[in-house]
């Protein structure tokens, strides 16, 4: 068995002790950026802040930054999931990368799409009621960003439910390839990953909101601010909660895997990597 998925079999088997662990590798103090990305950002608010009253952008290329940003977004995730997905169990393994990068290219572009859609919607149809413009341009976004994270998990790393991934047994020896354990660390994976970018997303903008109808918030510039500091303290705290969610070193029961392997181990429980 793998070190690192030993060290998590061991040290990793309730939710507070993956908490713990992703917490003091995870230095909330890494995401923030460099002084000249800072000073850059707030030369930015800046600069909105003084012509926000002033027409300085048309819907239409709203909706082109928004389909942007959702495709950057989606394609570093889809990059990283990639890159750290259960890597067993490939026959071929030029041809399953080259099957995940182009899944894993229009996941990217119908994500982008659905996330964008809301803001198309907007301004395609002029809703009157104030409740609906909340729903769509302020509720929704979120929901579907966290919806589209899980699908692009699920597209790019389909074929470990596909092929299988390999199950171990307590001393790490491979008693064979199951499907169904594949699904299972996908399925993991793919929920972890919504709760992740869904919260991240959705309280910064509820927050947001309230302060601006409570006008705690004088200014664009300070709202701004406000909306940076609880995304980026939201986000912060999510990353080890949503990877703690699930063990690393993932345990199914003997009872729900193949034929095959049943007949292979008199185990009850065995083990498989589940990825991040």
């Amino acid at each position: 068995m793998d070190a690192n998925l030993r060290f998590w079999r061991a040290e990793g088997q309730s939710f507070f002790q993956r908490f713990l662990l992703w917490a003091d590798v995870l230095d909330p103090l890494l995401l923030l950026k460099s002084a000249d990305e800072i000073r850059t950002t707030r030369l930015l608010i800046q600069n909105s802040g003084k012509t926000l009253n002033e027409p300085i952008q048309n819907d239409e290329v709203q909706a082109k930054q928004t389909f942007f940003c959702q495709f950057v977004l989606h394609t570093y995730t889809t990059g990283f999931t990639l890159f750290n997905g259960n890597g067993t169990a490939k026959a071929e393994e030029y041809s399953v990368q080259q099957k995940q990068v182009v899944c894993g290219l229009g996941a990217i572009s119908y994500a982008a799409c659905i996330g964008a859609f809301p803001l198309f919607f907007m301004n395609r149809y002029t809703l009157k009621n104030s409740l609906m413009q909340l729903v769509v341009r302020k509720l929704l976004p979120a929901p579907l960003l966290g919806l589209m994270s899980a699908f692009t998990v699920a597209v790019v790393r389909s074929p470990e439910f596909e092929n299988g991934i390999e199950v171990m047994d307590r001393n790490g020896k491979v008693v064979g390839v199951s499907q169904k354990a594949g699904e299972k660390a996908v399925k993991e994976t793919a929920l972890s990953r919504a709760v992740l970018f869904g919260t991240a997303f959705f309280l910064p903008a509820v927050i947001t909101y309230f302060l601006e109808r409570k006008k705690f918030a004088k200014t664009p510039r300070a709202l701004a601010s406000v909306r940076m500091f609880a995304f980026t303290s939201v986000l912060a705290g999510m990353l080890p909660v949503s990877l703690s969610m699930f063990p690393q070193c993932g345990e199914i029961k003997r009872a729900d895997l193949e034929p095959e392997i049943l007949s292979s181990t008199e185990e009850t429980e065995l083990f498989y990597n589940r990825g991040i």
